[in-house]
């Protein structure tokens, strides 16, 4: 073997070896990152871990739809005042109007038996409970058991008056209009009679998932109902004697440029300086708000930071602020008209936030033209608000990287305790081990000649 070859296969060795160390430490440094997550990660498991929150004018409830589903009210003081897990999901939340300590909320329960209108388990229980949050007693407003387990919740309910509520019924494809004391539905509309099936999501498994419903009080659109297509990319106007209202519809089927796959839209009247609606889109990964403008809607302002991932709930406060749900950035967060993030509390994968003191939906909440909000975007090279640069880094990279929607998707299967910063550490970490396999059995394949053709030199042409 001559010298020179002898010097490439040791400057050879040393590259192999850097890059071994490189992969490995990569490797060590992002299961180091997953352990600490999986271990002081956030939980939903018992009461007593719950994190408490700063200090805050009024009650917060906050849903947990996740694997772990909870419902949770921080009181001023930042501490729990109630607590309970005993459904399997929690999704909309109100104060009860007139009713001192009294939220109202929608439930899922999976049922692996056999019930009333089910024989073919897992079915759903689909509840609205209320609950006095001085006592913890527990009250069944309406009930109903569903055939499937999928796509077979009721996300939202609106009351109208003591003994009706609406409900958005995602089983179906409905909103119906039922009154309590004789659970007789005295109105209904079904996203069939608008909306053909080839559009949407899978038809009939989970077509339109229609996941919140909020009856319109005043204004030129009073007595209509608003109505929330998620996959239909679609907010929507019924007027229930005369059926949809085109002409207000926000949004359209594939326009993500507009919402893609939005949640829980508030709609704020004329005499807060509406018409206007503010929505979580979703998977666009931003709190969004459209004002009504010559008879078109206009984006008025939006907001979003370097964490924000799953946005599902976003109330304008009467103070100016907006309460925000951020689901996989795994928060609650209230942030002032200046953009700034006045308050925040971590909670695993929340649905829903309500300020209690404000009313449903936070009535008293105005424009953000009226406010003279200024929009305000995440910034790529924004170091993450926690300071943690590396996982900040790290983050960025897999987001970079995969798709927004794929990458929310694999968020919601995954461990409930594995949040963004160990997603993305477990991603980058099972890169590289990847990498440094295929790269060990390439240079074992080179060593041995396997498929490797040596370089012939000529003088000359080639013949």
């Amino acid at each position: 073997m001559s010298a020179g070859s002898s010097l490439r296969r040791v400057r050879s060795g040393l590259s192999r070896n850097r890059l071994r160390i490189a992969l490995a430490a990569l490797v060590l440094l992002s299961a180091g990152l997953v352990a600490a997550g999986s271990t002081d990660g956030l939980s939903t498991a018992s009461e007593e871990e719950v994190p408490s929150a700063e200090p805050r004018e009024g009650h917060t409830a906050v849903t947990e739809s996740g694997r772990a589903g909870t419902i949770t009210v921080y009181g001023p003081d930042g501490d729990v005042v109630y607590y309970d897990n005993s459904r399997t999901k929690y999704f909309d939340v109100d104060p009860v109007e007139g009713e001192e300590s009294v939220i109202e909320y929608t439930a899922t329960d999976t049922i692996h038996s056999e019930g009333p209108t089910c024989s073919d388990p897992p079915c759903a229980l689909n509840v609205v409970e209320r609950v006095d949050l001085s006592t913890g007693e527990v009250e069944v407003i309406y009930e109903r058991y569903d055939y499937k387990e999928v796509a077979g919740e009721w996300h939202d309910a609106d009351r109208i008056d003591e003994n009706r509520v609406l409900i958005a019924d995602i089983v179906a494809d409905q909103v119906f209009l039922v009154n309590t004391e004789t659970e007789v539905v005295e109105w209904l509309w079904d996203a069939q009679s608008e909306f053909p099936v080839e559009e949407g999501g899978p038809y009939p498994t989970d077509w339109a998932h229609i996941n919140d419903v909020e009856y319109i009080e005043e204004g030129e659109l009073e007595g209509h109902v608003m109505v929330s297509l998620r996959n239909q990319d679609q907010v929507v106007f019924v007027d229930p004697e005369t059926g949809m209202n085109e002409n207000w519809t926000l949004g359209a089927e594939d326009d993500y440029d507009v919402m893609y796959e939005q949640h829980n839209p508030d709609y704020i009247p004329e005499s807060r300086g509406g018409p206007a609606v503010v929505v979580s889109d979703s998977e666009n990964g931003r709190v969004e708000e459209f004002q009504r403008e010559d008879g078109e809607w206009v984006r008025s302002w939006e907001w979003s930071d370097e964490r924000m991932q799953w946005p599902r709930d976003a109330d304008r406060l009467p103070n100016g602020n907006t309460l925000i749900t951020d689901t996989h950035g795994n928060r609650v967060m209230e942030v002032t008209p200046d953009g700034e993030i006045e308050w925040q509390v971590e909670s695993t994968l929340p649905y829903e936030a309500e300020r209690l003191e404000t009313g449903d939906e936070s009535a008293g909440g105005q424009s953000a033209r009226e406010l003279g909000l200024e929009s305000r975007t995440a910034d790529a090279g924004d170091e993450d608000e926690d300071g943690l640069d590396v996982l900040g880094s790290l983050a960025g990279l897999v987001r970079s990287i995969v798709p927004h929607r794929v990458y929310n998707a694999i968020l919601f299967v995954s461990p409930a305790w594995m949040g963004r910063p160990e997603f993305a550490a477990a991603t980058v970490g099972i890169l590289a081990g990847l990498s440094w396999i295929g790269l060990e059995i390439a240079w074992r394949l080179h060593d041995a000649g396997v498929g490797v053709r040596s370089p012939v030199y000529r003088s000359g042409r080639d013949e």
